[in-house]
């Protein structure tokens, strides 16, 4: 294989990033798993072991507890890769890790296996995606990374800048939960839309989705993405700088205001205003931080109408962040 990882980014075989997960992983588990693909990368279709050291998985993480949580799922998890067999369309079921071996120690290593079958798709990829570091560790869901690795895998095709998916397809290759989101409102409110603007501010695209229609039903999306200029890539940067500013503050557990990728504050929508006063800015900031990649005024939203109706609660703020915590439980990225 003549594409390589490098200091700035890696390398992710285009089998791997338009897969359907079966069992749906978390961000997290989509960014330890790029980390295990590029350090196996020189000898990821040869049966070997491969190892590397548990503190460069786990991120800002003291624990390794997540690590071994994503190791696990990550091996539990069967994908369905697009392939030819016999020179006709096919679809192979595989799974994403093989055997592997945690050192218990904080500063120990794990050692891993890429399963056969996926050796085989691996070795045999001829289009590959190239993911910045900075933008896979930048981004705040996994719909987001995932609809990065897509662009990113297609951005550098000739003569082609769009490709269209029925619902269906999309929910399958951005890992949606089976049966959530089944809406379509629902799905672009808290899955597509906030994953295009993170991908248009960070990456070196500008991407949409539209809405594709029969009849009256949205049945489909059209994905179409294309290079920034030298303006567009200015404002990347800024974005990047931004990014990095909140994701220190989470790290470190403070706070930070909130700003769009080119550094306004958020204003809250015109529309919660007749649903009822705004909260306080401590409880939307304490709900970016708790649960970073929702749309805080959309779980707000949900929540008023839900308590519309019912007895006035002593502590909007505190009933409020109460139900973004079931929210989220329910209705995970």
């Amino acid at each position: 294989m003549q594409a390589r990882p490098n200091a700035e980014s890696l390398i992710k075989p285009g089998e791997l990033v338009d897969l359907v997960e079966v069992t749906p992983l978390t961000l997290a588990d989509r960014r330890i798993y790029n980390q295990l693909l590029e350090n196996a990368w020189d000898d990821i279709d040869k049966p070997v072991v491969h190892t590397i050291p548990k503190s460069l998985l786990r991120g800002s993480h003291n624990s390794n507890d997540r690590v071994g949580e994503s190791v696990e799922r990550l091996m539990s998890s069967i994908v369905r890769v697009a392939v030819k067999w016999d020179g006709e369309p096919a679809v192979e079921r595989v799974q994403l890790l093989g055997g592997n071996i945690e050192h218990t120690r904080a500063d120990g290593m794990l050692h891993y296996e890429i399963p056969a079958r996926l050796r085989k798709i691996i070795g045999n990829s001829t289009i590959f995606a190239r993911l910045q570091r900075d933008v896979m560790f930048a981004l705040s869901s996994k719909y987001a990374l995932t609809l990065y690795e897509m662009v990113q895998k297609r951005g550098n095709l000739k003569h082609r800048s769009e490709e269209q998916f029925t619902l269906d397809q999309l929910r399958g290759v951005l890992g949606v939960p089976r049966g959530k989101l089944m809406e379509w409102a629902n799905l672009n409110n808290r899955a597509i839309k906030p994953a295009v603007a993170e991908v248009s501010a960070l990456s070196d695209y500008i991407v949409e989705m539209e809405p594709v229609k029969t009849g009256r039903r949205v049945t489909g999306v059209k994905l179409r993405w294309w290079r920034k200029d030298g303006q567009g890539e200015a404002e990347r940067a800024r974005a990047m700088a931004f990014s990095s500013v909140g994701r220190r503050a989470r790290a470190e557990g403070r706070t930070e205001p909130v700003v769009d990728p080119v550094g306004k504050p958020r204003a809250r929508p015109a529309r919660l205003d007749r649903q009822g006063p705004a909260l306080a800015t401590e409880t939307y900031e304490t709900a970016r931080l708790r649960f970073p990649g929702y749309d805080i005024y959309h779980v707000e939203s949900e929540w008023r109408t839900w308590s519309a109706g019912k007895d006035a609660v002593r502590d909007p703020d505190k009933a409020f962040l109460a139900f973004f915590r079931r929210f989220a439980e329910g209705q995970p990225l």
